[in-house]
């Protein structure tokens, strides 16, 4: 009992809702189980111990004897007091009434005295141990709520590394608590729109001076057109089909583009509210997501034009990403979403510009000025959203530091985890599409756990962190838990590495099941 009751209580303590300068921090789920059992043993304890004093003392001061019986009887006059048989007292009047054998026996109320007798073994444990346990649960909730808060550096364990985050995890946590803007966090974001004005809106381009998808296909009004999509088809024979899975699925990706402007809406003091609001931060994320449009339409029609993949099969993955949507787990917070998109983009941005250097290497330079092009926006967004950041260390870096372990803490989740096409697990004994889509560009090496590290070791340079003085003590203890992640991110990936093991044959539906061994 007193095991269960100290493991639930301990339990809730360190795993409660933890919060950290007014924010309270998600992903640290709250132990309810063992708390309840706890205190549920607790109050059965108690309600017992309660039912049984109610019970005894139910009997009335007076009750009703047979005189002839009354040195066989037990019986309680208050509550709590149990009489025992030798400890009856018969009074003058009952003596009186005892009748002739035979006879109608009388009936009388007869008082017995009220000396207290000694207490049962049974009631006094009853009673000790409902004491206990009462005292013990209310003393641990003071407990609970006195306790100093647990430290990033304590809440953070070397256990979360083993999700190995770089492997583009395809599954999020149903149940976390949201790290919500506070008060204060909510006046920076608000303050900060003449500032988006002057040096974000900027960095987006003007619609002349983009590049379309047409500049770098053919052109299906020319009287060459068919010679120009024979060249492309020539060229993209030299494709491999691992490299083709990996650009079908960046493709993929980007066509997924309705969920990331959902997403970027649902951020707090950010989002478009009307949708054609003409607040900065609307205005950014419409261009944004105009330039970013340009990426899937191109990749498509390329794909498209080469007849090596199955188009339908395609669409098909695209209609159930978008409609299936994404938890990239950043709480409607601003804070968290512009770091989440720091980091995305960095990331996209070195997907394309590996995708664009093999695809040279293989001789299809037209697709590697392409994915060059993809890349080169890509680093553009990349440092719109890490400018934005950077102002909000500048105005809140203890609210930031805190954003950024959190996001970290959480793992970034690719946009596309939730990629299906209806038919590969089937195919595939059970594994995930996007699981094997990440193992394929892992084995390119398109996008590598070295990538993963590096962007989070450049995020960390580019924001200063190490720099950053003057700070809470939590802020103070997710800075160290960021500078010490990328050395235990490389110490892990060396140990996945020294033991994984090739997963076998694969078949994807976009390149017509033909096999790959990942």
């Amino acid at each position: 009992f007193f095991s269960s009751l100290f493991k639930g209580v301990r339990g809730n303590m360190v795993y409660a809702n933890t919060y950290y300068d007014g924010r309270m921090q998600s992903n640290v789920h709250t132990d309810n189980r063992k708390t309840l059992l706890a205190v549920g043993v607790a109050a059965v304890s108690c309600a017992c111990v309660a039912l049984m004093m109610t019970t005894e003392g139910s009997t009335s001061l007076y009750t009703t004897v047979n005189p002839t019986l009354a040195s066989r009887v037990t019986v309680s006059t208050i509550p709590g007091r149990v009489h025992m048989p030798e400890q009856v007292q018969m009074v003058p009047r009952l003596q009186a009434a005892v009748t002739p054998e035979g006879t109608t026996e009388p009936r009388l109320p007869v008082q017995l005295p009220r000396e207290a007798p000694t207490p049962s073994l049974a009631s006094l444990g009853s009673v000790v141990l409902g004491a206990v346990a009462l005292a013990f649960t209310v003393a641990a909730a003071g407990v609970k709520l006195l306790r100093k808060k647990p430290s990033y550096m304590e809440v953070l364990g070397e256990s979360d590394l083993e999700a190995q985050p770089w492997a583009m995890a395809t599954t999020v946590a149903k149940e976390r608590v949201l790290n919500r803007m506070n008060a204060d966090q909510i006046k920076v974001v608000e303050g900060m729109s003449d500032w988006a004005t002057e040096n974000i809106l900027p960095m987006a381009n003007e619609v002349s001076k983009n590049w379309q998808p047409q500049d770098y296909l053919p052109d299906p009004q020319a009287p060459d057109f068919e010679e120009q999509v024979e060249k492309l088809r020539e060229r993209s024979n030299k494709l491999p089909d691992d490299y083709l899975v990996v650009l079908v699925g960046d493709m993929i990706t980007e066509e997924a583009l309705p969920t990331y402007m959902t997403m970027l809406n649902t951020l707090e003091g950010t989002r478009d509210e009307t949708g054609a609001s003409s607040t900065p931060w609307a205005v950014w994320t419409r261009k944004w997501t105009a330039e970013e449009n340009r990426h899937g339409d191109l990749l498509n029609k390329y794909l498209y034009l080469t007849g090596r993949v199955d188009m339908k099969a395609i669409e098909s993955t695209i209609q159930r990403l978008i409609g299936s949507g994404m938890d990239p787990q950043t709480d409607n917070n601003p804070y968290l979403g512009f770091i989440y998109t720091s980091f995305q983009e960095r990331a996209t941005r070195v997907s394309h510009g590996n995708t664009a250097r093999m695809a040279k290497e293989a001789g299809d330079m037209q697709l590697g000025i392409i994915c060059g092009l993809i890349a080169a926006d890509e680093t553009r967004h990349e440092k719109a959203y890490c400018k934005i950041v950077e102002e909000l260390f500048r105005r809140d870096p203890n609210g930031t530091m805190l954003c950024f372990a959190d996001m970290m803490k959480k793992q970034i989740t690719m946009p596309a985890h939730l990629m299906d096409d209806g038919e590969h697990e089937e195919k595939n004994s059970g594994r995930n599409l996007f699981g094997d889509f990440a193992s394929v560009a892992e084995k390119v090496g398109v996008y590598t756990a070295e990538d993963y590290t590096d962007i989070l070791e450049y995020l960390i340079k580019r924001w200063k962190i190490e720099d950053m003085t003057d700070l809470s003590e939590e802020a103070e203890a997710a800075k160290q838990y960021l500078l010490k992640l990328p050395a235990r991110y490389r110490n892990l990936a060396k140990r996945v590495a020294a033991r994984k093991k090739a997963i076998g044959e694969a078949k994807f539906s976009w390149i017509n099941d033909r096999p790959l061994m990942i």
